[in-house]
């Protein structure tokens, strides 16, 4: 065989291995630049001290994205156009996934700043008037969570048999001082202090419009399943960098910048018990 045709078998040859070998997958997970989507308050801090430097020191580099309210953050992951968020407890993922038929999951909780109801025109609770006003979070879930609240301050009875997934003002048992409740956006609470007599506000936003917790008129004691969560769509739960992100959650560092920083968030059940 002369050199020429050696060299054109040897050519075939290199195509026809090369044809028959498969690319190597994509697999989920793998890739270092991540974007992670919040509403304001104080969760791109909790993310930039205490999650951040762990996910660094591993190569990735992380862009926050911030949303102004709570529907855009899922429909963003759900697209791909971001990698994870955190802004959202369990309750509500449940309901809004299962509304918009998206496959999100959840993958850590975080500390969280608790529901607050502040004073707005009325200052004391015990003298809230006939007919006053209060503001609260028009989704469900929070909805509930506030109306509770305000059965704490006496205000109302609430149904037991409210479900946390389709709550309204209707499940408002007793009213007697026919208090008007005003369902709104969670961006738009803290503004309505200055019209109404009480507003229901959540965490995240009540400190990043400059309110302090500590001054509210009551705080609420969360429940497990209201601590707020990092979520990823469900294909990538088990992903490389979803692991990574639970890992950077569960360090010291993360512990210490709570401890240090984010006093008054209430912990989930596993912070402290690292082995």
């Amino acid at each position: 065989m002369n050199r020429k045709a050696i060299i054109v078998a040897m050519t075939l040859l290199s195509l026809l291995i090369n044809c028959g070998k498969k690319e190597a997958p994509n697999l989920p997970g793998d890739r270092k630049n991540l974007k992670i989507g919040i509403c304001p308050g104080p969760y791109g801090d909790l993310l930039k001290k205490g999650v951040f430097p762990e996910l660094e020191k591993k190569g990735y580099k992380i862009e926050i994205v911030q949303f102004s309210d709570y529907i855009q953050p899922n429909l963003a992951l759900a697209s791909g156009d971001i990698d994870a968020n955190l802004f959202q407890h369990v309750p509500y993922l449940k309901k809004f996934t299962a509304d918009k038929n998206l496959k999100l999951s959840a993958i850590v909780n975080v500390p969280t700043a608790p529901m607050s109801v502040f004073a707005g025109k009325t200052k004391d609770p015990k003298a809230i008037k006939e007919k006053a006003s209060i503001a609260l979070p028009n989704d469900p879930t929070n909805l509930l969570r506030a109306l509770k609240l305000f059965q704490e301050l006496g205000f109302i009875k609430v149904n037991p048999e409210a479900l946390p997934t389709k709550a309204s003002i209707s499940d408002i048992v007793e009213n007697k001082k026919q208090i008007q409740f005003l369902p709104l956006e969670a961006a738009q609470l803290p503004r309505s202090l200055e019209s109404t007599d009480f507003s229901a506000i959540n965490g995240n936003f009540a400190i990043a419009s400059g309110l302090d917790l500590t001054k509210a008129v009551i705080l609420e004691k969360l429940a497990e399943e209201h601590k707020n969560i990092i979520v990823v769509r469900e294909e990538e739960k088990d992903s490389v960098f979803a692991k990574d992100i639970v890992e950077a959650v569960h360090s010291s560092n993360f512990e210490t910048v709570v401890d240090t920083d984010f006093k008054g968030f209430q912990k989930p059940e596993w912070f402290g018990k690292r082995k």
